[in-house]
């Protein structure tokens, strides 16, 4: 079961006001966000401004999101305190370590939600549309049988890039939606079959392309 700590706490009484009233919020795909019990979550990856998009939306929903954070965040003692202190999941990008899979399995276990960028950074697409992804989350999804939901967002890009804070103008709009849950239950027998791997991924990046896209011919054109 999930459990409040304090730096969580801490963010929902200093950062998260600022965040909702800062940006004009949408949020589309609620309902396919369950209340409880494991949740994995795949997000497209557009700004470094993501993670506080996806985690307001399932924070509004009711549930306490574990990133699947790149180690070199942890550099900075005051993020390693707030990435530790919040129970995030530490990954070391390029070593082949099955840590961060083993934690991330652990935690859905226990019924949390794990959220994960399969890109494993932001995208470099010039349109920023998902990139080819890395199979980890068809891993985690074959290895736990726990249905991935997708869930893009649209408009951070303009927030927060490498550079820094790019345009932090009030009411900027920023697109968060879910779609339905997809399914690879078929195919758990088959989580060590790298093509099986692929195809799964493959899929899931083309959900959230298809959301990405979906957002992109809506989105307001004065904020482009």
């Amino acid at each position: 079961m999930e459990q409040p700590e304090p730096w969580y706490r801490f963010a929902e009484l200093t950062l998260r006001p600022l965040v909702a009233l800062w940006f004009n919020w949408r949020f589309e795909g609620m309902e396919h966000i369950p209340p409880e019990g494991p949740l994995l979550v795949a997000g497209n990856h557009v700004s470094y401004f993501d993670p506080l998009a996806h985690g307001y939306m399932l924070v509004r929903a009711g549930r306490r999101p574990r990133f699947m954070a790149k180690k070199e965040l942890y550099a900075n003692s005051f993020m390693r305190s707030l990435l530790e202190g919040a129970g995030q999941i530490p990954v070391e990008r390029g070593t082949g370590s099955h840590a961060p899979v083993e934690a991330a399995v652990n935690a859905l276990g226990e019924g949390e939600c794990v959220l994960v960028y399969p890109e494993g950074t932001v995208t470099t697409n010039p349109d920023n549309t998902p990139m080819r992804a890395k199979t980890g989350i068809a891993r985690l999804t074959l290895t736990t049988a726990v249905p991935v939901l997708p869930i893009a967002v649209w408009g951070s890009q303009h927030v927060w890039q490498r550079e820094g804070a790019r345009s932090l103008a009030f009411g900027r709009p920023v697109w968060v939606k879910a779609g339905a849950p997809l399914d690879f239950s078929e195919y758990e027998d088959e989580r060590d079959n790298p093509q099986t791997l692929r195809k799964v991924t493959d899929a899931i990046m083309d959900e959230l392309t298809g959301l990405v896209n979906d957002m992109r011919v809506r989105y307001p054109k004065r904020w482009r």
